[in-house]
């Protein structure tokens, strides 16, 4: 047991120690190393200090050569803007020089000048009073003052001026109609054979048509309350009278005329016709006539051959398919004016486009209900603004009637086209009291001057024939009184074609022999 106690205390011992020499053999073997390294460091720094001193010659090297390089270059900079210099006050004093020669030779002419305006002065003078004694003498002469020999010079001259002017304008209006109407005639007849169209006027009554009488109480319904339904949600006449197998629908709105007529042939076609269905049909039929509207208003586009128009133009323009001026359906009208205007444009050489745009909108403003309160000039003009047309196609709508003097070919165009397409036999139908209101504005234009004594409207309101009295007008005025009321005609009457004013100067001398 002692034993193996030694043995473990040797063990302890010897472990102990080879613990203690290990740390100092490790000790001594680090400390080598450390040695090792410093001189390491040394050598690497003093390496890094030459490296450094040996770059910062050579940056310094190359900023010398740099600013050396620089100095020389603004050196020659210098130099060329001082020789630049030296030439610009060269050439400045040539120009003072040149200059002051102009002033010199401008004096001159300037004195010269003074000279000769003192003599045409001195002229003046003794023209001025040659004149005075020349008066004196003519005044002496003829026994007048001076404005009693003015007034008697200008009363000749105006004499004389009315007889020339009188005449000129005869002759001008010869030549202007001869050379006009041959150029204008042609053109238009072109234009007109060109465009070529039938007419249906349009009435303000529909009518749909029964399978058997029977379907009338069926429409009419119990107490009448399946007509009052359709005559209040399509804003209608229904007139069931003793036609046979018919009904009338009267309106003045086309649209919904045309509702009311789609609605009840679909209710007589279904066969159930009570408040509901009514409705539903009203409904079904109120869109197939704003699909109808927008058809309509592509076709007129594509048969102009006229695009670029917005979805709310097109839509306008389809309207105009359920609106009548004079029975002529608007729509055709527009499409006429618009092919005309294009035919026009072409033989004048304009843009034929532009013409045949303003042809279309021309009378959009009709495609607007009676709730928007205008005039459709007006109308048309507001919305055309609106889908941002052009100026001179706004301005074309604001003229095609003359509310507003037409300053561009294309609106004359546009006033040309309208008429022709509204002056076509058969085109529209004008009733009795417009035209008798027509005929009586005509005589009243020609009755306001003094010296008519009667007037007659004849041919239909085509010619107006005028009585003059012969003591106020003589032969040279007459045409000048025609022209006058040629004037007011255009500006306060509306009508197609034109009016033939035959002026009449007539002096009788009476006697009896007894």
């Amino acid at each position: 047991m002692s034993g193996i106690i030694i043995k473990a205390v040797i063990a302890v011992v010897s472990l102990a120690i080879g613990f203690i020499v290990g740390y100092f053999i490790r000790k001594r073997s680090a400390e080598a190393e450390i040695g090792s390294a410093e001189e390491q460091a040394k050598r690497i720094l003093e390496d890094a200090i030459k490296a450094a001193d040996t770059k910062k010659k050579e940056t310094l090297l190359e900023a010398k050569e740099e600013i050396l390089s620089t100095r020389n270059e603004l050196d020659r900079e210098i130099k060329d803007r001082r020789a630049e210099l030296t030439r610009q006050e060269r050439r400045v004093a040539q120009k003072e020089e040149s200059l002051e020669k102009k002033s010199d030779a401008l004096e001159k002419k300037d004195e010269l000048l003074n000279e000769k305006i003192r003599e045409a002065d001195l002229d003046r003078e003794e023209i001025k009073k040659l004149k005075q004694e020349e008066q004196e003498t003519l005044q002496r002469i003829s026994g007048l003052s001076k404005d009693q020999a003015k007034a008697l010079l200008l009363t000749s001259l105006e004499e004389d001026i009315k007889h020339e002017k009188a005449m000129k304008m005869v002759t001008l209006e010869e030549q202007f109609k001869e050379e006009a109407d041959e150029k204008a005639k042609e053109i238009l007849s072109l234009a007109i054979q060109r465009c070529s169209s039938d007419y249906v006027s349009e009435i303000t009554v529909s009518a749909v048509q029964l399978p058997s009488e029977e379907m009338k109480g069926r429409i009419i319904g119990r107490e009448g309350r399946n007509i009052r339904t359709i005559e209040t949600l399509v804003g209608v006449d229904l007139i069931i009278d003793d036609t046979p197998e018919a009904i009338t629908i009267s309106c003045f709105d086309p649209v919904r005329r045309e509702i009311a007529r789609i609605a009840l042939e679909k209710l007589i076609q279904d066969g159930r016709i009570h408040p509901a269905r009514i409705e539903e049909m009203v409904e079904k039929a109120r869109r197939e006539v704003d699909v109808a509207i927008k058809q309509a208003g592509d076709k007129a586009t594509f048969e102009t051959g006229v695009h670029g128009f917005t979805q709310e133009m097109i839509k306008l323009l389809g309207r105009l398919k359920y609106r009548t001026s004079y029975g002529q359906n608007v729509l055709k009208h527009s499409i006429e004016v618009s092919l005309i205007s294009g035919m026009l444009a072409d033989e004048l050489g304009c843009d034929s486009m532009i013409a045949k745009r303003a042809g279309l909108l021309h009378d959009i403003g009709k495609a607007l209900t009676q709730e928007v309160e205008g005039s459709h000039v007006h109308l048309g003009v507001e919305v055309a603004r609106k889908n941002k047309e052009s100026a001179e196609i706004i301005h074309a709508i604001e003229a095609h009637h003359g509310d507003v003097e037409a300053k561009t070919i294309t609106a004359l165009i546009v006033q040309a086209a309208d008429a022709i397409s509204a002056a076509r036999p058969g085109a529209r139908r004008e009733n009795l009291e417009n035209y008798i209101k027509r005929l009586t504005k005509l005589e009243a234009i020609a009755n306001d001057f003094d010296c008519v004594e009667k007037s007659f409207a004849i041919q239909a309101g085509r010619e107006i024939r005028i009585m003059v009295k012969p003591e106020a007008v003589d032969d040279d005025s007459m045409i000048l009184v025609a022209h006058d009321i040629v004037k007011r005609i255009e500006s306060e009457l509306e009508y197609p074609g034109q009016i033939k004013v035959n002026i009449i100067r007539e002096s009788r001398a009476v006697d009896y022999a007894k």
